[in-house]
């Protein structure tokens, strides 16, 4: 069979793919190739000008960075067979994913009439000092133009739905037990506050990559030009490419900066997991109502069913991405010696963790749409448990001095079916003064919400 959507055995590359597709520009094989063409050649130019052998001219380097730009899936089949069959001069195989590229931007530079340049590709350095700078700004990129937007949006979801919900009541429950009322937009800001801190994080993180050959020495490029100061030059390199230097390294990076990212985005999914999972029960108990959709169906034998898919299948893929993050955790912080190559295949499923991520919030975005409040189901709820007021009942009393009121209201409501009646027979017969009485009558569960609206309504940190 041909690979098709249908025929893909990823859902990513299948199922999913028309949502996600845009993460193939950072993570696909395509892309890979063409961030380490980018790094090669750049590097090449910011060599051959501290060299000083000719500096290439303004359009020297135009027609040099026109083969990273104009990079097509023609050059890219191309490299592709040079990995098990092609080279350029000697037609044998290579087996070697980045001797391939080496060898297609050679015969590039040979037919773009820089044979003479050739020598100075890929100059002291080795396989990793391209390819982490390649991945690091491939994490960069697709964290800055897709990553960070699609949580910018549902951010930007969750805080107009904590605002426009900000007066709904809703039975609190602790324990799965109901407990003191709350509002429907302050439980969506106890996410929305959460989301945002580590938004946060993800904005301002920065991408670590190394640039200092086979052992992290500069060994090869010292030998060759001990005059250059080689530390300033790769810093210089790197921070031009928006990556952070690191100086103390193997022949890898050692991977624990990103982890650090991917460990924001796992914490962002277990938050996400949560509000999904608290959403699926507040439609479980008919306080969200879901909007349903005439062009979908709900159960393939129960033709009234509307089912909280969006959110079934966020929390799904939240927790399939935060299996990756979490396997990365456990395999990048360990190398063998200065390296092994078994972090190779590993790095080539980030776009799939990160995908899999990504259709999750726009899962959670579409079923924040589909979905409004049941204000007559949830009042009938708040007056059928009328023991969630007594917490505010004998707090009062405390301040009038009744050293008990804690335990009065045990004996009166614990594991018992208290009413509006039970309660104001209760306030009756207390000794206290009567305007103190009138506020405990004027106690509902319908009043009794604190600040909840308040807090639902205030502004965090701006984007």
């Amino acid at each position: 069979m041909s690979l098709s959507e249908l025929t893909a055995i990823s859902p990513i590359d299948g199922r999913y793919r028309k949502n996600v597709i845009a993460l193939g520009d950072y993570f696909s094989e395509f892309a890979y190739m063409r961030y380490r063409i980018l790094i090669e050649v750049e590097y090449t130019i910011a060599l051959l000008n501290i060299l000083k052998r000719r500096k290439l001219t303004l359009n020297d380097k135009k027609r040099w960075r026109a083969i990273y730009q104009k990079f097509n899936s023609e050059d890219a089949f191309k490299i592709s067979a040079a990995d098990s069959t092609w080279d350029t001069t000697k037609q044998k195989v290579t087996r070697h994913d980045f001797k391939s590229i080496q060898y297609y931007l050679n015969d590039k530079l040979h037919k773009l009439g820089y044979g003479v340049y050739v020598p100075f590709v890929h100059f002291g350095l080795t396989t990793y000092d391209i390819t982490i700078p390649a991945y690091g700004l491939a994490l960069k990129e697709s964290r800055d133009k897709i990553i960070y937007p699609a949580v910018l949006n549902l951010l930007l979801v969750l805080k107009q739905k904590a605002k426009i919900w900000a007066n709904i009541l809703l039975l609190g429950r602790t324990h799965g037990q109901p407990a003191v009322p709350t509002t429907i937009g302050k439980e969506i800001k106890n996410f929305e506050a959460r989301v945002e801190k580590v938004l946060e994080q993800i904005r301002e993180f920065r991408f670590e990559a190394k640039l200092d050959g086979a052992v992290g020495n500069f060994n090869a490029l010292v030998a060759a030009y001990s005059e250059i100061d080689w530390i300033k030059f790769s810093d210089k390199f790197l921070l031009a490419l928006g990556l952070t230097p690191n100086h103390v390294t193997t022949q890898i990076l050692p991977y624990d900066n990103w982890l650090q990212y991917f460990s924001a985005l796992k914490l962002l999914n277990n938050v996400l997991i949560g509000f999904c999972q608290d959403v699926w029960r507040y439609i479980s108990d008919d306080y969200l109502v879901q909007i349903p959709k005439s062009d979908e169906t709900g159960s393939s034998t129960m033709p009234q069913k509307v089912n909280p898919i969006d959110f079934e299948n966020a929390e799904g893929n939240l927790g399939v991405a935060n299996s990756l993050f979490e396997f990365y955790e456990r395999k990048l912080p360990i190398s063998r010696l200065q390296r092994d190559l078994s972090d190779s295949t590993v790095k080539r499923t980030f776009g799939v963790a990160l995908a899999h991520s990504l259709f999750a919030y726009q899962n959670i975005i579409s079923g924040l749409g589909k979905i409004t409040p049941n204000e007559k189901k949830i009042n009938q709820e708040l007056e059928g448990h009328w023991e969630i007021i007594t917490e505010g009942i004998q707090t009062i009393l405390r301040t009038e001095g009744v050293v008990d009121a804690y335990e009065k209201l045990k004996k009166l409501t614990r594991g018992k079916k208290v009413t509006k009646g039970i309660l104001d027979r209760f306030v009756n017969n207390l000794s206290v003064d009567p305007r103190t009485k009138g506020v405990l009558r004027k106690l509902s569960p319908l009043n009794y919400i604190g600040l909840a609206k308040k807090i639902a309504m205030e502004n965090t940190n701006a984007h």
